[in-house]
């Protein structure tokens, strides 16, 4: 797999830009022979009554996305190669979904969702697991915001670079509630420049009565609601629980076609494998033209990639071995799209490798840094 990131020294610090050439070591390359500027010819020179340009406020500009499935479980068991890719990577924010650590609250008390559990034995004995974890290299230069479940299911983080702080993070699609989400579902960070969006999309179901398509199309709803009315140029991240189109899965007939104890929904656009129904796609299709998004992976790789196009793959044994679907993205705003540097799947073939014991692998997305015009230069 091609690897578009900057390389990282071994002791798996970020390897350092090489600065900026000075004034005077442009004179020395040229031979000691050019006079240094007088104070009145450099004020002329940055334009009289002018001052200096501010210096341009660092943004994250590389990410990267992955359903862990249990991070607990992770950290248990792979914990080690995924802290490997993550050296390699160097990502300024991971965006993590399906936590599945049970939120900060006793028994029958109210829950804070931004705090993990630690009143019982147990509870506490796996928070010290997570927080060692997260305190060891690579990610002791991270901080991390949490939004969780009241059980051991859903739930999100974000983890940043301590050296990238937020103006803003937010837990509710209406960004002006302290509340969070059902279930943990969202977490939002606004920098300067734009809106970094971590979904877990619930998923569709298979059948009617169990409400599980309502909540879908609920969700769906505010979704769309969402993405037209950001006011900042947006990143929307995580598990989308879809796959727009036939490209997006490796079987797409198996995929139309599946059915749950052979159960058929009355409508026919609700038919078929959750994530990938007629309704969901339609649906998802809209979000994208409705909210001007662009699917920053499907940007660069235009053709079907049957080794490591899926970000999500059917269990090794059974009838989903092989049977692999694209629902993990990188959605960004048509105004983004020219500084998409790379979008890559990061797990291949149906083996999962890659996929650091979880049914998902990680995608990550770099962006370059945005180009300002130039100011026309002025008359007199």
């Amino acid at each position: 797999m091609k690897r578009f990131f900057q390389p990282v020294p071994k002791d798996g610090s970020p390897a350092k830009k090489r600065p900026a050439a000075s004034a005077s070591s442009d004179s020395d390359s040229l031979g000691g022979d050019a006079p240094a500027l007088s104070p009145a010819a450099a004020a002329c020179a940055i334009g009289e009554g002018d001052s200096p340009p501010a210096p341009r406020e660092e943004e994250p500009r590389r990410f990267v996305t992955w359903n862990a499935n249990s991070l607990l479980l992770r950290m248990k068991s792979d914990w080690p190669a995924f802290c490997q890719f993550v050296s390699r990577v160097d990502p300024d924010v991971i965006c993590v979904q399906e936590v599945r650590m049970p939120a900060a609250g006793s028994k029958g008390a109210p829950k804070n969702p931004g705090q993990l559990k630690d009143d019982t034995s147990s509870s506490r004995d796996e928070k010290q697991v997570v927080l060692r974890a997260l305190s060891s290299p690579p990610f002791k230069d991270y901080r991390v915001w949490w939004s969780l479940s009241d059980s051991k299911y859903a739930g999100t983080a974000m983890i940043i670079k301590k050296k990238f702080e937020p103006k803003k993070v937010s837990f509710n699609l209406d960004r002006t509630s302290s509340k969070h989400e059902p279930d943990g579902r969202v977490i939002i960070a606004e920098f300067k420049s734009f809106l970094l969006l971590n979904t877990y999309a619930p998923n569709n179901g298979w059948k009617e009565e169990e409400n599980s398509f309502q909540r879908r199309r609920k969700w769906d709803k505010r979704m769309l609601e969402f993405v037209q009315q950001v006011d900042k140029p947006l990143i929307w991240c995580g598990d989308l629980n879809v796959s727009h189109e036939e490209i997006d899965v490796s079987h797409p007939d198996f995929f139309s076609s599946a059915k749950l104890n052979g159960y058929i929904p009355p409508n026919k656009e609700d038919c078929g494998q959750p994530g990938f129904t007629l309704s969901e796609r339609r649906r998802f299709g809209n979000i994208l033209s409705q909210g001007k998004l662009v699917d920053a992976y499907r940007y660069l790789h235009k053709e079907k990639d049957m080794d490591c196009g899926f970000s999500w793959s059917g269990h090794p044994i059974g009838k989903y071995r092989g049977k692999r679907m694209r629902i993990d993205y990188f959605l960004v705003s048509e105004k983004l799209k020219d500084q998409i540097v790379s979008c890559d799947i990061h797990g291949r073939g149906i083996e999962l490798e890659g996929f650091y014991g979880s049914d998902h692998c990680p995608v990550s997305l770099e962006l370059s840094e945005e180009v300002e015009a130039p100011k026309p230069k002025s008359s007199n």
